[in-house]
C-alpha cells in the first residue's frame, strides 16, 4: 500500500498592527499577503571588508514577488513564534548554505516596507528587520549551496555600483529608495570605512579627558600580619569577578576585550581605543546614553572553517564580531532574541518554584540549540519552551571555582575571626549558588581589611531589572569616620516611622543599619563608568527584612570626587552668593543619608488583590531610577529630620540643599540611561518646576529655602507611595514627565563641558596593583 502523500504545511506568521505590535493572531502566509496584514521579515546583507562589496542573490524566476531581479544577500519571512535573529540565521543557512552564529549578525534598523504588486495579488505590509554580515574577504562563490526554489545565482558588486543601480531605476534589481528609509544601509557602511583617524582620535581623547585620573594609595596600617598575606588572594579573586562581568555584559563581550587589548600598542588610535572601553568595560559610553564609541569595524576577526562547504585552499570564514548599536537591555542574562513577551510566556508555564527561580538575582536563562532548517516552514519547532534556567554557580562554574579558590586560601591565611567567617562563606557561595549566609557574614563583618564580593546590583539587567552582576570592593576600614557616622544607623525605625507616607505602609521593624567607612583599596567587576562613592546591600529581600542592610562608605573616592567635581561644578553652576555653602561635610553627609534610606520605605509590599510582592518585582526595568531617586530626595527630607531633632548641627540646613543642587549637575552628567543619573534628572526638575530651585539671567542657580523644604517633603511622598502601592504605570508617567533633559539642565552641562570640569573620576590602584605584581 502507498503511503499517504503529505501536502507541506504552509508557514504561518504573525499578524502584527500597523505599528509593529503582536495581535496575538497568526495566518498563512498567502493569506497573509491577500489581505495586506502588516508582518515581520528579516534581511541580511553579507559585506566584504577588504573589498568594498555587498553579496547579492537573484530571485528565483518561480517567486511569486520580484522573479529574477538581483536583491539582499539574504530575506524572509519571520514565521510565527520565531524570533528575528534566529529566523535572519535560518534563512542565509536555508538560502545559501551559510551557518553563521549570533555574533556575526548586526542589526542595523527596521524597515517598513508598503507596496502593492502583481497587479494586486501581493500586498506586501512588511517590518523588515535589516542585518549585516561583516566578513574580511568574499565568500568563494563555489562555498555557496543554493537553494533553487529561491536563489538562482549570487554575484558580489560594489556598494558604490549597486547604490546607484537603485538610485537611477535599473530594473535588474528590486528597487529600494536609496534616499529614503534604505538610505541607512549605506550610509552606515560609507561613513565607518571613511573615517578621519586623526578626528577619531581627538574625538576620544575628549571622551576619556572626561574621566580624571586619581591615584589611590590608602595607609595599609593596621592590618595584621596574616590579613596583608590574605589580601593577595582576595585581589586575585576579586580580578575574578571583573571576567565574569565583562561576560555577563554582552556575549562577545571577551572576545571583543581581548582583541582590544592584544592590538592596544599598535597604533595611537588603538591605544585610545582601549583605554576607553576599560572605563566603560563595553563598547557603549556610559556618559553618552549608551550610545557606541566602536562599531563592528573595530571589532575582533573570527574564523569559522565549517560555516559552508568546504572550498579546496580557502582556509574559511573570517567575520567581525558584530554587536548592536543599542546596547542589549538584557545584557547577557537572556537570549539576544527573548523579548519581554516571550519571557513572560514562558515564566507562566513554569510551575511555582520555577517562577521564583526566573526571576531570582542568580540564575540566567538560556535557549536549547534547535537545527535551523528544522524550523523552516514555519511549522512552530522552535517556541518559548526552548528557554531553560542556568544558574550562575553553573553558568560561570570555571570562574567561580577559580575565585572560589582563591577565597579559602584567603581565609585560610586571615587571623581575624569574621573575615575569616565571610571569605570561606562566600566561597561557598560561589559553588552551592546560595548567598544567603555569606549576606549575613558580610553584614556582620567587623575587620580592619573590608571586603564586599559576589553578585549585588541589578542595574544591567534593563529589561526586567532582576539578574545581578558581579563586583568586588577592598578597602582598609576607616575606625574614626565609621564611630562618627553611627548616628544614622542607629535612628533607621525613627525614620521610617515619620517618613511623608501613609502609615499604613510604613514598617515598624526597620532594622538598625551598620555603616562602616572605607578607604578604597581596590574595585572590579560592575564598576564600569562613573565610581560609586557608596552602596546599601544587600539586595535580596529577604535579608532586607530580616536583618535591614549595610552601609559601606567610600570616604576617599567621596573627597576625590568633592575636589576635582563637585566644587569646580559649584564655581560654574552656582550662583556667587551661595557659593559660601558648598562643603565637603553636607556633600559626604548627604551621601550617608542617602545609604541610610535604600534602607527603609517599601521593600516587600502588599498589592492591592492581597498578593505579597516586592518593590523590584513590580517596578521591574524602572525600578533603579526610581529606587536611586528615592534615596536621595528621602534622604534630603531625612537630614532636615535629623537637624529639627537637634541630632545634626542646624548649619547643615542651608549647605545640604545648595550642595545638593551642585550634585545635581554632576549626577545628571552620567547620562539619562543611567539609573543615578535618571533619578537625578527626576528630581532636579521637579525641584525646578515647584520654584526651589531657581535660575538667574547669568545662567547660575540658587536654592529658594522657602519652597524647598515643601518640594521635598512632596516628592518624597510621590515616589514612596509610588513605590508601597507596586505602581508601574504610575512610575513611568513620573519618570516621563520629568526624568528628561529640560532647557535649563543642558545650558548648565554646555557651560561645564566649555571649562572642561571633568564628569567623573578614573581611579588607578597603585598600591593594589604594587601587590598583585609582587604575587603573579
Amino acid at each position: 500500500m502507498a503511503e499517504p502523500h503529505h501536502q507541506p504545511q504552509e508557514e504561518h506568521l504573525d499578524v502584527l498592527t500597523r505599528t509593529g505590535e503582536k495581535t496575538g493572531i497568526s495566518k498563512p502566509r498567502g493569506q497573509v499577503h491577500r489581505d495586506g496584514d502588516y508582518h515581520r521579515a528579516v534581511h541580511t546583507w553579507i559585506y566584504s571588508e577588504s573589498t568594498g562589496e555587498l553579496l547579492l542573490q537573484r530571485r528565483s524566476a518561480c517567486k511569486d514577488s520580484w522573479p529574477g531581479l538581483w536583491d539582499i544577500s539574504s530575506a524572509g519571512h519571520i514565521s510565527a513564534g520565531d524570533s528575528s535573529l534566529f529566523s535572519a540565521r535560518r534563512e542565509l543557512e536555508e538560502e545559501l548554505g551559510i551557518r553563521l552564529p549570533n555574533d556575526a549578525f548586526e542589526l542595523l534598523f527596521v524597515y517598513l516596507q508598503e507596496c502593492v504588486i502583481n497587479n494586486g495579488a501581493f500586498i506586501n505590509n512588511e517590518y523588515n528587520d535589516v542585518y549585516l554580515v561583516t566578513t574580511l574577504a568574499p565568500i568563494p562563490l563555489e562555498a555557496f549551496t543554493l537553494q533553487e526554489s529561491e536563489v538562482s545565482a549570487v554575484r558580489y558588486i560594489p556598494i558604490g555600483e549597486y547604490k546607484s543601480s537603485l538610485a537611477s531605476g535599473d530594473v535588474q534589481y528590486v528597487p529600494y529608495e536609496v534616499d529614503g528609509q534604505y538610505a541607512q544601509l549605506f550610509t552606515i557602511i560609507e561613513e565607518r570605512y571613511k573615517e578621519n583617524i586623526e578626528s577619531r582620535s581627538l574625538s576620544l581623547q575628549k571622551q576619556i579627558n572626561r574621566y580624571a585620573a586619581i591615584h589611590l594609595n590608602p595607609e595599609m596600617t593596621g592590618l595584621s600580619e596574616g590579613d596583608k598575606e590574605a589580601l593577595a588572594y582576595v585581589l586575585k579573586a576579586s580580578m575574578v569577578m571583573d571576567d565574569i562581568f565583562y561576560e555577563q555584559t554582552w556575549d562577545s563581550n571577551p572576545t571583543l576585550r581581548d582583541w582590544l587589548k592584544e592590538n592596544s600598542s599598535s597604533s595611537v588610535i588603538n591605544r585610545l581605543k582601549w583605554l576607553y572601553y576599560s572605563i566603560n568595560k563595553s563598547p557603549w559610553s556610559c556618559l553618552d546614553e549608551n550610545n557606541p564609541f566602536l562599531t563592528t569595524a573595530d571589532s575582533a576577526v573570527k574564523l569559522l572553517t565549517d560555516a559552508t562547504k568546504p572550498v579546496s585552499g580557502w582556509k574559511g570564514l573570517e567575520y567581525r564580531a558584530a554587536f548592536p548599536a543599542i546596547k542589549p537591555p538584557g545584557a547577557n542574562f537572556y537570549p539576544p532574541d527573548m523579548d519581554k513577551k516571550e519571557f513572560e510566556l514562558w515564566k507562566s508555564s513554569l510551575s511555582d518554584a520555577e517562577q521564583k527561580e526566573a526571576i531570582d538575582f542568580f540564575t540566567v536563562i538560556r535557549r536549547h540549540d534547535v537545527d535551523l532548517l528544522s524550523s523552516a516552514n514555519g511549522l512552530g519547532l522552535k517556541k518559548s519552551d526552548d528557554l531553560y534556567l542556568v544558574p550562575f554557580s553553573e553558568e560561570y562554574k570555571s570562574s567561580l571555582h577559580k575565585a572560589s579558590e582563591f577565597l579559602l586560601k584567603a581565609s585560610e591565611l586571615s587571623d581575624t575571626s569574621s573575615l575569616k567567617r565571610l571569605l570561606k562563606a562566600k566561597a561557598d557561595a560561589f559553588m552551592s549558588n546560595d548567598y544567603y549566609e555569606s549576606d549575613i557574614a558580610w553584614m556582620e563583618l567587623d575587620s580592619k581589611l573590608d571586603v564586599t564580593i559576589g553578585p549585588y546590583e541589578t542595574y544591567e539587567d534593563a529589561l526586567f531589572g532582576y539578574k545581578a552582576t558581579f563586583e568586588a570592593f577592598v578597602g582598609i576600614r576607616d575606625d574614626t569616620a565609621t564611630s562618627q557616622v553611627k548616628l544614622f544607623g542607629d535612628h533607621l525605625q525613627q525614620l521610617e516611622k515619620n517618613l511623608p507616607l501613609d502609615d499604613c505602609y510604613k514598617s515598624d521593624s526597620v532594622s538598625a543599619a551598620p555603616i562602616r567607612v572605607i578607604q578604597l583599596l581596590f574595585n572590579a567587576g560592575d564598576v564600569k563608568g562613573p565610581q560609586t562613592v557608596a552602596f546599601n546591600l544587600p539586595n535580596d529581600e529577604r535579608i532586607v527584612n530580616e536583618r535591614g542592610t549595610c552601609m559601606v562608605l567610600l570616604k576617599n573616592i567621596s573627597e576625590a570626587k568633592f575636589r576635582h567635581i563637585l566644587q569646580p561644578i559649584a564655581d560654574v553652576c552656582i550662583k556667587d552668593e551661595q557659593k559660601q555653602y558648598i562643603d565637603f561635610e553636607s556633600f559626604y553627609t548627604h551621601t550617608i543619608c542617602h545609604e541610610c534610606c535604600h534602607g527603609i520605605g517599601p521593600h516587600t509590599i502588599v498589592l492591592p488583590d492581597g498578593q505579597q510582592s516586592t518593590v523590584r518585582l513590580e517596578l521591574q526595568e524602572v525600578h533603579s531610577a526610581l529606587e536611586e531617586a528615592k534615596a536621595d530626595i528621602v534622604g534630603l527630607w531625612a537630614l532636615k529630620y535629623l537637624i529639627d531633632q537637634g541630632l545634626l548641627p542646624k548649619s547643615f540646613l542651608k549647605s545640604m540643599y545648595v550642595s545638593f543642587l551642585a550634585g545635581c549637575f554632576r549626577s545628571i552628567r552620567f547620562g539619562l540611561e543611567e539609573a543615578h543619573g535618571k533619578g537625578q534628572a527626576l528630581q532636579f526638575n521637579w525641584l525646578y518646576d515647584k520654584g526651589a530651585f531657581v535660575l538667574h539671567s547669568d545662567g547660575t542657580f540658587s536654592v529658594d529655602f522657602t519652597k524647598v523644604e515643601e518640594a521635598v517633603e512632596g516628592l518624597s511622598r510621590e515616589i514612596l507611595t509610588i513605590q508601597a502601592r507596586g505602581d508601574k504605570g504610575s512610575a513611568k508617567l513620573l519618570l516621563k514627565c520629568y526624568a528628561s533633559m529640560t532647557q535649563p539642565l543642558k545650558d548648565a552641562l554646555e557651560k561645564l563641558e566649555n571649562v572642561q570640569v571633568p564628569v567623573d573620576i578614573a581611579p588607578v590602584f597603585t598600591v593594589a596593583n604594587n601587590i598583585l605584581e609582587k604575587t603573579s
